[in-house]
């Protein structure tokens, strides 16, 4: 159905994450990939879905001069969210180590806005899934930064790789959205933008 629904459409995709890529093609959508680089830095006051639905509008917005007619362009960012603070995607393996030991044994948010713009007009939208870590040993998180290294991952892990295996105890809305697309979502937001 949304096949049929995109088919008068090109749907491009601006995001370097090799999970996201996945996602659509496993949805079997076509798509072009698009990339721009973006320095992702959101304004002090924003938080938590705020900052995610301000980084994806902003990454929209440097493609959007070049899009022409019946493309649909799909952006997106994911934060993880803390005790009222962004974890980013970590810098060194020290600060991955860090966010991990932070997140043992608690609650987090993993919040992924979506903007699907076209040449007139623009929806954004986000998901927020409750995630939980058991306690986990500082061997189990050393093993992990050093065998995955996991720096290009908000909150310094994905929930797909062994630490999702072995240390995440329970989770509160979309397993797609914690690994970095929530794929409901693109797809209400494409048929809406195609219909």
């Amino acid at each position: 159905m949304l096949q049929a629904l995109l088919q008068d459409h090109k749907v491009i995709l601006s995001s370097a994450s090799p999970r996201r890529q996945q996602f659509f093609k496993e949805l079997g959508i076509p798509y072009e990939l698009r990339l721009k680089p973006v320095e992702e830095i959101a304004p002090e006051h924003l938080t938590g879905a705020g900052i995610a639905e301000y980084l994806a509008e902003l990454k929209a917005e440097a493609q959007a001069p070049g899009l022409s007619d019946k493309e649909l362009l799909v952006t997106a960012d994911t934060i993880v969210w803390h005790r009222e603070r962004m974890l980013p995607k970590p810098g060194d393996r020290e600060e991955a180590i860090r966010m991990l030991q932070a997140l043992s044994g608690e609650w987090h948010e993993v919040i992924t806005a979506v903007c699907v713009s076209s040449v007139k007009d623009r929806m954004i939208g986000h998901r927020t899934t409750g995630v939980r870590f058991r306690e986990i040993s500082n061997t189990e998180i050393e093993y992990y930064v050093d065998e995955y290294q996991p720096y290009d991952k908000a909150g310094g892990y994905g929930i797909q790789e062994w630490i999702g295996l072995v240390a995440i105890e329970e989770i509160r809305g979309s397993y797609t959205n914690v690994v970095g697309l929530p794929t409901t979502l693109v797809c209400d937001m494409l048929i809406h933008m195609a219909s």
